[in-house]
Formats: C-alpha cells, sequence, structure tokens
C-alpha cells in the first residue's frame, strides 16, 4: 500500500499543474547517489554520516532493537526484504531501477538522493543538470523529474504514522541535521 502511495505522490508532484514532466518523470530510472556526489560533495559527505544513509541496516537483526521492540516488531528478525520496510529504507524500492536488494543495487540501499528528489536519469541528461550546463534552470529539471522537499511531501513519502516506528519529524530541524548540508549554489539557476 505505501509503495502505491509513494509512487502516487511522485507521479503527482510531476504532473501539478505548469508542469510538463510526468511522462519523463514516470520514466526515470534510478542513478544512485554517486552520480549526484560528482557536483554536489559537501552534501554526499555530509549525507554519507547521517541515518538516511544507512536506513537500510536498521532493518537488519539486532538493529534498532529498542525501537522495534518498542513498536512490537521482533529485532531478530530482518527486515530487508520487507515491502512496506523498503519503502522508506531504501531508494526507489519496487520501482523500475530501483533498490532490489542490498547484493543487487546497493548503492540504492538506504535513503538517497533520489528517494527526495526523484529518480535523476531525466533531470541528469545533457542539457540538464550537468557540469557541462551550469546555467541548467530548476524549473527545467522539476518539469524533467526533480522533486523540491517540502514537509508536506516528506511526511507523504515516509515521516507518518504509517510507519511502526514514527516518531514527529521536524522537518526544518531535520533538513539542517539528518539529511545533508545544504551547500550554497555557485551558479544561479532560478
Amino acid at each position: 500500500m505505501r509503495m502505491r502511495a509513494v509512487a502516487a505522490l511522485g507521479f503527482a508532484l510531476a504532473a501539478a499543474p505548469g508542469l510538463s514532466g510526468a511522462a519523463r518523470a514516470a520514466e526515470a530510472r534510478f542513478v544512485g547517489p554517486k552520480k549526484c556526489q560528482a557536483c554536489h560533495f559537501a552534501e554526499h559527505k555530509s549525507w554519507s554520516a547521517t541515518r538516511m544513509a544507512r536506513a537500510l541496516d536498521l532493518l537488519k537483526p539486532g538493529a534498532a532493537a529498542e525501537a522495534k521492540t518498542k513498536a512490537g516488531l521482533d529485532p531478530a528478525r530482518n527486515y530487508t526484504a520487507e515491502p512496506g520496510c523498503l519503502a522508506c529504507h531504501a531508494t526507489g524500492a519496487g520501482r523500475p531501477g530501483g533498490f532490489a536488494s542490498a547484493s543487487e543495487t546497493p548503492d540504492l540501499g538506504g535513503v538517497g538522493c533520489e528517494a527526495c528528489h526523484g529518480a535523476g536519469s531525466e533531470y541528469l541528461k545533457d542539457g540538464k543538470m550537468t557540469l557541462a550546463n551550469r546555467s541548467y534552470k530548476r524549473t527545467d529539471l522539476i518539469a524533467a523529474g526533480l522533486l523540491r522537499q517540502d514537509r508536506e511531501t516528506c511526511a507523504a513519502l515516509c515521516h507518518n504514522e504509517k510507519s511502526p516506528t514514527h516518531r514527529p519529524f521536524d522537518f526544518e530541524t531535520g533538513v539542517k541535521t539528518q539529511v545533508h548540508a545544504l551547500a550554497p549554489l555557485k551558479f544561479p539557476h532560478e
């Protein structure tokens, strides 16, 4: 159920009024955080040290035992193949090109860039967000499937009561301390 809601939200955001990227967003494939790292080094480095980057590890037996027990989950059980858990603990789980397993798609384990910003294959194409095109416009990226995050989107995707270990999420604090650094852009993109 959560997988359908996540996919529906992504498609709805891509198809919002004034945007023409619904078809491209639906076709987009996940490229993994290493592709983003090439341009967003500071963000990638700080994200790598967060729980978000290691979210898949929290599903392993013995990990987060206290939180699992409090939520009525078996802390000794391996949840790394549970679709309901992977929807929030892996990038693109259940979607084309998304997380399949820790052995098949290790770079998509955890909550990576594309879990929040959308599958990157379309907005990272030549002429869009690339090192060669430093004058890209944010509106063009959004039309190609880039998602901008806000409190409502995060709550709809993962930070909600559907999670057995849900606790209130302060978006403004979380973005600053739990996701990644927000390095200033070197070039204007508005």
